[in-house]
């Protein structure tokens, strides 16, 4: 199985990205399954009802959230009506929408998406990612239930990511970190079978301070005061992310390539 996911979509130049440039990605990469995360994608914080409809219309089959999931409010409503939502599997016991759920890939082949928050330097204490995690990926092994499954690990600290990806090996087919916008250079397939990926990356302006307009988040450095609101860059764009191919038999990685695709970063993908 050939899946594709991508990194937080930042603003409304991310969200012209992604529309102009996954069908045709979809088309020549072959691709048999999309996730895409989009918390971020309406004006850099949360998501809207309206921006998550013209993601899916562009070819996403999920969308992964974060800990800005409900930072737009209509998506209180919006995840419990569209179950091709993914908000984290450990915000709040009382929160809308699923945090996993097996979805259908081309040729009836089931995918199990889940996302979890980290704990480290995370805005809140979050419930721990790794017991959240644990029945889930104890109820569907790749290559039984489901044919691949995919685990988005939303965190601030890599070392957290790293964590959690060697919790995942061999009982996810990709693991892949999302949160800090930039993506690593260290795409690779764990021992075990998994594909990982610290951070995928933002489908946003590398222009910026991670996503934003640079003079705000600049100021704020240099002089420690609030000031003005925080603004997405949207000029180059680069869609970052992963592509993973699978096993259908195991269910687990066979291949795993960074991608990068316009912009002002270096391209790569598969070939």
């Amino acid at each position: 199985m050939r899946i594709l996911f991508l990194g937080d979509v930042m603003g409304r130049g991310g969200r012209q990205a992604v529309a102009e440039r996954l069908p045709g990605l979809r088309r020549d990469w072959r691709l048999d399954f999309v996730v895409v995360n989009a918390e971020n994608a309406t004006g850099g914080r949360g998501l809207s009802t309206e921006h998550a409809k013209g993601i899916l219309e562009a070819g996403a089959d999920v969308i992964t959230l974060g800990d800005h999931a409900f930072d737009q409010k209509d998506m209180m409503q919006y995840c419990e009506a569209e179950p091709r939502i993914i908000r984290p599997l450990n915000y709040s016991k009382s929160a809308p929408g699923s945090g996993a759920r097996v979805f259908e890939a081309t040729q009836g082949r089931k995918v199990l998406v889940t996302q979890v928050l980290g704990q480290v330097f995370m805005s809140r204490p979050y419930d721990d990612p790794f017991s959240a995690l644990e029945p889930v990926l104890k109820s569907h092994p790749p290559g039984g239930l489901v044919s691949a499954s995919l685990v988005d690990i939303h965190c601030e600290a890599t070392s957290e990511k790293m964590g959690l990806g060697h919790f995942c090996d061999g009982r996810a087919s990709v693991a892949v970190g999302t949160h800090t916008h930039v993506p690593t250079a260290d795409a690779t397939i764990l021992p075990r079978g998994t594909a990982f990926q610290s951070d995928a990356g933002m489908c946003g302006d590398y222009d910026s301070v991670i996503g934003m307009q640079k003079e705000e988040p600049m100021r704020r450095f240099i002089t420690g005061l609030p000031g003005g609101r925080f603004t997405p860059a949207m000029q180059e764009i680069t869609l970052c992310g992963l592509y993973v191919e699978t096993d259908d038999r195991t269910g687990l990685a066979k291949r795993v390539e960074m991608v990068r695709q316009g912009g002002r970063l270096s391209s790569a993908g598969p070939v």
